[in-house]
C-alpha cells in the first residue's frame, strides 16, 4: 500500500496563496491586446467590441495609454447621439493600471476593491502591455493548481511497496489525452516485474487501457482504482457524469456517443465497454443519469506466475 512521501520544500505542493504570492501579472494578462486609437469614432468602437465578444477597449496612440473605452461610454454615446465622436471624446481617462511585474495578489485585491472588470497593464515604459480580467486569473489558477496536484500524485505513485500485491488509485479529467493510459501502464509494468502470465497481462491491460480512456474520452472526470492480489486483479472505476442512458446499448460493439472530435482523434469507436466486458471473468456496470457511472471488473491470476 502507498504511503505520502516525506514532505520537504521542494516536493510539497503549493498552497492557493502561495500561487498567488509567487505568479506575476506578466505571466496571467492577455499580451494581444485588442486597442482603438483615440481618433477613431465611438462606431468603430462599437463594431469592434461586437465582432471581438469584448466590454472594453484600451485607448491607445502608439503604446502609450490614453485611457478606457467602455460598454457603459458607448450606451452613453448612443443616447446623445455621439456614435461619429471622437473615442478621445467619450472615453474614460481616468484609469486605474496595474504593473507587469506586480504579483497577482495585487491584480486580485483590485478586482475587490475597485468596480471594474478589466485593468490595462504596463511595463517598466510605461507602456500597455497587456491586460488582465477576472477569468484570466481563474484560468491560470485553476491550471496551476491541476499542475501543482498531478506533480504531488506523481510523487506518491513513485512509492511504492515491493511484493505483487498493490492497492492503487489513479485519477482520470475530462480530455486529459497526455495522460490518458497512465493507469493502465502503471499496472502492467508492476504486474510484469512480478512475472504474472503474459496472456493474463494483457487481459488486465486491455481492460484496463478501455475503462481508463472510456473515462477521459466520456465523463468529466474520476478515479480508477486497482487491488492486486495473486489470484486477481481488480480495476474499479467510478466517474462523475454524465452518465450513460442505455447501457445496454453502450455494452454494444460499434455503438458510440462520441462526436466528430473525439472520433477524428483516433478514440470513439464503441469497443471500449465490449472490449472490457471480454477479457474480463466479472464484470458488472451501474450507471445513472446525471450522477455517473461506476464499472467493476475481474481478471484471475490464480496460481499461474
Amino acid at each position: 500500500m502507498n504511503r505520502l512521501p516525506d514532505l520537504t520544500p521542494e516536493n510539497s505542493p503549493l498552497s492557493l496563496v502561495e500561487l498567488i504570492y509567487s505568479t506575476r501579472i506578466r505571466e496571467v494578462m492577455t499580451s494581444e491586446v485588442i486597442t482603438i486609437d483615440r481618433h477613431d469614432t465611438m462606431r468603430t468602437a462599437q463594431e469592434r467590441m461586437r465582432d471581438n465578444g469584448i466590454t472594453g477597449l484600451p485607448v491607445v496612440e502608439g503604446k502609450r495609454l490614453f485611457g478606457i473605452v467602455s460598454i457603459h461610454d458607448l450606451i452613453s454615446a448612443m443616447q446623445i447621439e455621439q456614435l461619429d465622436s471622437a473615442v478621445e471624446r467619450m472615453m474614460t481617462s481616468r484609469v486605474i493600471t496595474l504593473e507587469a511585474e506586480m504579483p497577482l495578489s495585487m491584480a486580485i485585491s483590485y478586482f475587490s476593491k475597485y468596480p471594474y472588470g478589466r485593468f490595462p497593464v504596463l511595463n517598466a515604459r510605461q507602456e500597455l502591455a497587456g491586460i488582465i480580467t477576472v477569468r484570466d486569473i481563474n484560468v491560470t489558477l485553476i491550471n496551476r493548481l491541476l499542475q501543482e496536484v498531478s506533480r504531488f500524485e506523481s510523487l506518491m505513485e513513485a512509492d511504492i511497496t515491493p511484493g505483487l500485491e498493490m492497492t492503487r488509485v489513479f485519477h482520470t479529467r475530462r480530455h486529459d489525452f497526455e495522460h490518458g493510459g497512465h493507469a493502465s501502464t502503471t499496472i502492467k509494468k508492476h504486474l510484469s516485474e512480478h512475472h504474472v502470465d503474459r496472456h493474463l497481462i494483457k487481459k488486465v491491460a486491455i481492460a484496463s487501457y478501455e475503462l481508463e480512456m472510456n473515462q477521459v474520452v466520456h465523463s468529466i472526470g474520476g478515479t480508477i482504482s486497482y487491488r492486486i492480489s495473486p489470484d486477481k486483479v481488480e480495476i474499479l472505476v467510478q466517474d462523475r457524469g454524465p452518465g450513460i442512458e442505455d447501457v445496454e446499448a453502450a455494452l454494444t460493439e460499434g455503438f458510440t456517443t462520441a462526436d466528430d472530435w473525439i472520433k477524428s482523434l483516433g478514440f470513439g469507436a464503441g469497443l471500449g465497454l465490449p472490449n472490457a466486458k471480454r477479457v474480463s471473468d466479472e464484470f458488472y456496470i451501474h450507471s445513472k443519469l446525471g450522477v455517473g457511472t461506476t464499472v467493476k471488473a475481474v481478471i484471475n491470476l490464480g496460481e499461474k506466475r
